[in-house]
Order: structure tokens, then sequence, then C-alpha cells
């Protein structure tokens, strides 16, 4: 199933003093979903913002709020993000004994549920849970700071994810170093949801329609499919070209 791609700026890369403006203003440049990465310096050595930040926001935007958390545990605090806003919540699958029974509990809240994979984790750690899902987050970088380097090792961790879900309806999402230059190799591994921050943030909030077209289109070209090439052999130089 080929899905439309999705770019999700991750506001992790906003600038918090003018987080209102910053949010207005992906909206309008045309950000699809808005990213909220949720870090509690414990399960990830930084700490950003909690439910009440997405409360305080939620009214500024229709967009879906794409809210990944990086904390643990995070069962006590499910029906917190989802009381504040968010449309998908994911969590990590290395943040806690019960995976199944976390997506359940997310599900019960009315949200979508999606998980998420540290660059070390296999994907078969979701084998048997893609019928809980909605959304399958792989980190290509490791968690826990803005800014960092997009690790190739995991585009073939993302085509496998890819062949794992098939047909259904579940989205595949990329976190960490995504830019416009290698948007094209993420989207053609399998992804359909790209999450950006530092390449997106960067420059005035003029720049922000212009950053995510440039994802986008490069995105969407690497999935256009390919003209078909001739079996016939090359034409020697000089050689007549006959009519049939």
């Amino acid at each position: 199933m080929t899905r439309e791609i999705i770019i999700a700026p991750s506001i992790l890369a906003a600038d918090f003093a003018r987080l209102g403006e910053e949010i207005a203003a992906i909206d309008a440049a045309g950000a699809d979903w808005i990213h909220c990465d949720v870090m509690d310096g414990h399960f990830v050595p930084n700490i950003s913002f909690g439910p009440d930040i997405i409360k305080a926001i939620r009214p500024l935007t229709k967009k879906v709020f794409d809210v990944h958390l990086m904390i643990a545990p995070v069962d006590p605090y499910l029906d917190a993000f989802a009381k504040a806003g968010a449309d998908v919540i994911t969590i990590h699958a290395e943040a806690g004994p019960h995976l199944d029974r976390s997506l359940q509990a997310i599900r019960a809240l009315g949200k979508k549920a999606g998980v998420s994979l540290c660059p070390s984790t296999p994907e078969s750690t979701i084998e048997y849970l893609l019928d809980r899902l909605d959304l399958v987050l792989v980190m290509t970088v490791n968690p826990g700071f803005g800014g960092q380097s997009f690790l190739e090792s995991q585009l073939e961790k993302i085509g496998r994810i890819r062949g794992m879900i098939g047909d259904r309806s579940i989205r595949l999402e990329v976190d960490g170093g995504v830019t416009r230059d290698n948007a094209a190799v993420v989207a053609a591994a399998g992804a359909d949801t790209l999450v950006a921050g530092s390449a997106l943030f960067r420059g005035k909030g003029s720049d922000y329609a212009g950053n995510i077209a440039a994802i986008r289109v490069a995105a969407e070209a690497a999935r256009a499919p390919k003209p078909q090439q001739s079996s016939a052999p090359p034409r020697r130089a000089g050689e007549a070209v006959r009519l049939r």
C-alpha cells in the first residue's frame, strides 16, 4: 500500500520563547502533522516538556498532534497526554515490560497507537504487535537530543519493517537527522511519514514553507515509478535505425 508522504515538523527544534508563533508558522507553511518530542531526563538524557505545554498549544492548530513519548515508565502518563490533545501517542518498545498492554491502553483512550524503536532495537520486537499499531517510528538517531546526524544503518530496518507492515494501515515514520538531502533514501526505503526538526526550523519563519516543500519533493520523487528501460541492445555509433 502506497500512502501519501506526511511531513511532521518536530517542535523540539522550534524557538520556545515564541512557541505559539512557531506553531502557527509551520501550520501555515504546510506541515501535515505537529511532532511533539517529550523527554523525561530518565529514559533519555534530556528534558523537554510535558502535557501542560501540549494542552497550551493544542488550540493553535487543527493539525494532528503526533506525540512521541521518550519517557519511562510511560503507562501512568498516557491519560494526561490523551487529555492534553494528542492524536497519536507513540511509546518506546524499550520503555516498559508490557508493550502490548500499553498499546491497548492508548487505543482505549481513543487515540492512535504507535511504537518507537531505538537504533539498537530489532524490528522483530514488534512482530506480534502489528495489529495493535497505527504507526511504527524508527529512530535514526539515538534519542535524547536534536540536531544529530542520520544513522544510515537504519535504512535496512526501515525496509524490513515496510515488508512486515504489508497492506496493513500502519504509518511508517522516521525521526532523526532527516533533511532534504536524505529524504529520498528514507522514502525509498519505505517510510511515508518524515519528522524533521533542525533541518526544517533553520532560517526565519518565512523559510519554513520552502524547507517543508524541499523535503516533501525529495521524498515523493524517490517513490515515483521509474521509467522502463528498453531491452534492446545499445545501438553502435553510426548504425542506422530500422523502422518496423
